[in-house]
């Protein structure tokens, strides 16, 4: 059987690397780079020109050409904080972990130990916020972040502990 040749590859000039997703990039760094497409427009330039010289996707700039025909370079700037906004405030946060401080027993519990249920309930009996429970780790990370604590103790399984040798 006769193989096939290959076909020369098509000698086409390299594309930018595009940057595909902010993730990383504070919200001033995406605004410079939004409006440093507005003068491009009012030369004239095809948002595909622009997608090239910015190095971003092609849908971006056109998303943004559209923005810019309506509104002019203020439609480029930015719309400030993407995202949910908290539920929790910062002073809030820190009225619950002094109460989560200060044990699982003085919040009315006949354990300290721990649970998300638990956690859950001291977020919304001091902050009146009610969280779902797969949620509740989320705010306890939230607590954590920068702090130097060391992670809760597990309570001891009654069957593995070990007396002391003598």
């Amino acid at each position: 059987m006769a193989q096939a040749a290959k076909s020369p590859k098509r000698n086409r000039p390299s594309r930018p690397e595009a940057v595909s997703s902010p993730t990383g990039q504070d919200l001033a760094s995406l605004e410079a780079r939004r409006l440093r497409a507005a003068p491009m427009f009012e030369r004239g330039s095809s948002p595909a020109e622009v997608a090239r010289v910015l190095g971003v996707s092609r849908q971006s700039t056109s998303r943004w050409h559209r923005a810019w025909a309506e509104g002019g370079s203020a439609a480029l700037a930015s719309s400030g904080k993407r995202g949910r906004s908290a539920r929790l405030s910062s002073p809030q946060l820190k009225e619950v972990e002094q109460a989560l401080r200060k044990g699982a027993r003085s919040q009315g519990y006949a354990s300290d130990l721990w649970t998300l249920d638990r956690v859950g309930g001291v977020i919304e009996s001091v902050t009146g916020v009610a969280y779902h429970r797969g949620h509740v780790w989320k705010v306890l990370r939230s607590l954590s972040a920068g702090a130097a604590s060391a992670p809760p103790a597990r309570r001891p399984n009654e069957t593995t502990r070990r007396s002391p040798p003598g």
